[in-house]
């Protein structure tokens, strides 16, 4: 690595739940630098969610993303000319970065509703333990589960 690491930045609590990780999706969900359009789309799914559900979409939210973050994930490496998957627990940051990124994928995938109305269907699901952001951390879990023989490999 040349020069230096960049540093980190603090990324402000939202203002209406004053919650760093809704901010972070808010800025997710982001495309094209338009913030106001985003945290129309996050916080039109938190209202659908708590008129769905009549709990707070904070604690529906927290859930899910508990749900959908993976304890481990394999990692390619070569050894000896041939590439082995070796299964490394996921650092905390790196949790919540792939559990954003695989509800807005799931959530972007289905067609036909406005994205808050996905948003907020996939985060329900998620906090049931369904949908499709449950099925791909089940499924990395179980790739990396099922190369446990070779977890010796890793550094």
């Amino acid at each position: 690595m040349r020069g230096k690491q960049a540093p980190k930045r603090k990324i402000l609590a939202d203002p209406k739940y004053a919650s760093p990780l809704v901010a972070k999706l808010i800025n997710y969900v982001m495309k094209e630098g338009k913030k106001s359009t985003s945290q129309k789309i996050v916080y039109e799914a938190f209202q659908i969610i708590e008129d769905k559900t009549k709990k707070p979409a904070i604690d529906i939210f927290n859930e899910a993303m508990k749900n959908v973050s993976p304890l481990l994930e394999v990692k390619s490496r070569r050894v000896g000319g041939a590439n082995y998957q070796i299964p490394i627990q996921v650092r905390a940051e790196r949790r919540m970065q792939l559990a954003f990124r695989w509800l807005l994928t799931a959530a972007r995938s289905k067609k036909g509703k406005p994205m808050a109305i996905k948003l907020s269907n996939e985060i329900m699901a998620a906090a049931e333990n369904q949908g499709d952001a449950v099925k791909k951390k089940q499924d990395v879990q179980r790739m990396a589960e099922a190369n446990r023989a070779f977890a010796h490999f890793a550094r």
